[in-house]
């Protein structure tokens, strides 16, 4: 009888040490995928304010220019085709060269940032800025039309703003 119990106390025993050796296994590996999922989420938020951060820098900068394709418009309506209206094209041209390098700095970022669809579209907006910086120099030479394909570039430039923003909330909502 003491050998049955002494099978029973080591076979007691063993199971106990083994139960313990497969919870703490499980605990370990709960362990490592909880502390990997906190680290995923925390790698998706640090990605998410990145863009966000980059989205709202174009934006900023992109409305910059756009106010200066509107002080065009308010030089137009209160100077008409006149010299003082060439000569304020030309300071506000100056001026949108100023803000352009900016605006290209904040495209660059979002290229680094992402996704696809919003970089693609981010590189939109400068490349209608050029269109309507060429067609400003052409109203500031007062050529026939100019003026008209002006109004025509900024509203695709205007375009190209509202089709970034809608990429960028795009992105922004993606898990």
């Amino acid at each position: 009888m003491a050998d049955s119990a002494l099978w029973v106390a080591v076979l007691t025993g063993g199971t106990a040490v083994l139960a313990s050796w497969v919870t703490n296994l499980g605990n370990v590996r709960a362990a490592r995928t909880q502390a990997h999922t906190a680290a995923l989420a925390q790698h998706r938020e640090r990605v998410r304010e990145g863009r966000r951060a980059a989205y709202l820098e174009l934006l900023g900068r992109a409305h910059v220019m756009g106010e200066l394709y509107r002080r065009v418009v308010d030089a137009h309506f209160r100077y008409g085709d006149s010299d003082p209206f060439l000569a304020r094209v030309q300071e506000l041209r100056d001026e949108m060269r100023q803000a352009y390098d900016p605006l290209l700095r904040a495209v660059r970022a979002i290229s680094l940032e992402g996704p696809a669809g919003a970089a693609a579209s981010s590189r939109a907006v400068p490349a209608a800025a050029t269109e309507a910086s060429r067609s400003l120099h052409d109203v500031s030479l007062g050529e026939a039309g100019a003026r008209l394909r002006f109004d025509a570039a900024r509203e695709a430039y205007l375009g190209a703003l509202d089709r970034f923003a809608e990429a960028a909330r795009t992105a922004m909502e993606a898990p």
